[in-house]
């Protein structure tokens, strides 16, 4: 074992001079990583140090194994830092939020944070992945390297760990909780790991190796994309294995932390749909929309609310952004004859405008102009009882320029 782990340095895990803290919860791993990096230390010019999370989970057997933990630390004289926390279950288990407390007290530390995870719990986590469906990401298991985390024994069994410990006559601590089948991943090391060993002792090696490689080529991947999202258009002629990998990246810039296949596929589906401002809703209120040849994601802001203006008068709109002035005389904007109230307001069902090329709805004009949905609502219409005077972006009604004009209304931007 001991030689693997120091293959394993030498590849570039550590360098030295660098302080590396064991995570060690008193269990068979952690005490044999912890040893082994005690017993390399020097050759590596290495600060080894422990760090143990008591999660309070199991009573005194928790605070046993803490106690555990400290008197082995002071029997070699290795630094030790302990915290421990009460771990209340989240969305996803009181595995997961335990996890979660664990792994942020060690990166609250400083230097890398090194973990005992095998070849063994490699294999088990790739099963798991399987299980619950995956890509190659999911199929390259346990990362060696996760920012300051480093994982040195991933080409280690379970079975070397245990020879190690009785070759130096270490002990250990066994955590109850392991023998219970409550979690799957107990489920897979006590029943579906003996049989595949049994087919193959070596499926556990086997299995981090493939690991390895597949991480490799998803990174290779993952370095092929450009900062920025592409268009649409592009994006319905790349591979499906760049296509994926582009929006999985934008659904999480999106808001969607844990994109599942099904919301790569629905992303996918506004790619191909023939509908320029298709939308479609994600978990956790996200709106991901087309905008004619770009994705984009959907603000939870209104349009303004209708504004009045004074007839005649002036009236600074700078949620329109826009100042109207409405005159008797002329006042260098377009005459009209007013029927009714003037308002700003968005545009609604039926609007229509005449420009030189005709008349159209205002739904379709903006169509034309490629004017996506969240914006529509937001430009200024220019109204009275008789419908729209002015539109922004078209400009003036020219039917309304045909009556005998009664005021002059002049729309300038703020």
């Amino acid at each position: 074992m001991l030689n693997k782990l120091s293959a394993a340095l030498e590849a570039g895990l550590v360098q030295p001079g660098e302080r590396v803290v064991c995570a060690v919860s008193g269990g068979a791993d952690s005490v044999a990583l912890l040893f082994g990096m005690y017993l390399l230390r020097e050759k590596f010019q290495l600060e080894v140090a422990a760090a143990h999370f008591n999660h309070r989970l199991r009573g005194a057997e928790s605070d046993g194994d803490e106690t555990f933990v400290r008197e082995f630390c002071a029997g070699y004289r290795i630094p030790l830092t302990v915290g421990s926390g009460d771990i209340q279950p989240g969305k996803k288990g009181l595995e997961a939020a335990a996890r979660e407390a664990r792994y942020g007290f060690l990166r609250s530390l400083p230097g890398k944070i090194a973990t005992a995870h095998t070849a063994d719990d490699n294999a088990e986590t790739v099963l798991m992945h399987l299980l619950r469906g995956t890509g190659l990401k999911g199929l390259g298991g346990i990362a060696p390297v996760n920012g300051q985390i480093i994982r040195p024994m991933l080409d280690i069994t379970r079975q070397e760990v245990e020879a190690f410990l009785e070759e130096y006559h270490l002990p250990h601590r066994e955590d109850s909780s392991n023998a219970a089948d409550a979690f799957l991943r107990n489920r897979i090391r006590h029943s579906v790991m003996p049989l595949l060993t049994a087919e193959n002792p070596g499926f556990s090696l086997g299995v981090s190796a493939m690991a390895r490689r597949l991480r490799q080529d998803e990174e290779y991947l993952q370095s092929q994309l450009e900062p920025e999202l592409p268009p649409v258009s592009r994006l319905r002629q790349m591979s499906p294995a760049l296509q994926g990998r582009y929006l999985e990246r934008f659904l999480k810039q999106s808001g969607i932390p844990e994109p599942e296949q099904s919301h790569i596929g629905a992303a996918r589906g506004l790619l191909c749909t023939d509908k320029p401002s298709a939308r479609m809703n994600f978990p956790g209120g996200v709106t991901i929309a087309r905008d004619y040849d770009r994705l984009t994601v959907l603000s939870a802001q209104t349009a303004p609310s209708k504004s009045q203006v004074p007839v005649p008068g002036a009236a600074e709109l700078p949620q329109w952004g826009i100042r109207v002035s409405c005159a008797k005389e002329p006042n260098g904007g377009f005459g009209v004859c007013i029927h009714g109230p003037l308002q700003v307001r968005s545009r609604e069902s039926g609007d229509a405008i005449r420009l030189s090329g005709g008349t159209k709805s205002l739904k379709k004009l903006m169509i034309d102009r490629k004017i996506s949905a969240p914006q529509r609502n937001r430009i200024p219409i220019l109204a009275d009882d008789t419908g729209v005077l002015w539109a922004g972006q078209f400009g003036a009604n020219l039917q309304r320029l045909e009556e005998e004009p009664t005021h002059y209304l002049l729309v300038e931007p703020l």
